[in-house]
């Protein structure tokens, strides 16, 4: 069965913009979390997002990052991110390390 996020992550309301990912339980610093983009040309800037990082929000002090693996970029903890919290990515690094 396809399940568009991990079964510890949920998307709710964030107090940062609209929607956000949550996880329900700790994750500690350097997990992979999951599939955020994958590269296809074929749209617009290149690639796809997934759920996760559809709703993944902005934060200057990000608790996640996301990084370049060929066709696909991960998210990662930068840090433990606690039960409960909202995953959160810089915008600014992410679009800057991403080569369409």
């Amino acid at each position: 069965m396809y399940r568009p996020l991990p079964p510890y992550l949920e998307i709710r309301d964030s107090s940062i913009e609209g929607k956000g990912i949550f996880t329900k339980h700790s994750l500690p610093e350097g997990v992979y979390i999951g599939v955020t983009h994958l590269k296809d040309d074929r749209f617009q800037d290149g690639m796809i997002r997934t759920p996760l990082g559809g709703f993944v929000n902005h934060s200057p002090s990000p608790n996640c990052e996301i990084k370049d693996f060929g066709d696909i970029r991960l998210m990662q903890a930068k840090k433990e991110v606690k039960a409960e919290e909202e995953l959160t990515v810089s915008y600014k690094i992410a679009s800057k390390n991403f080569k369409p």
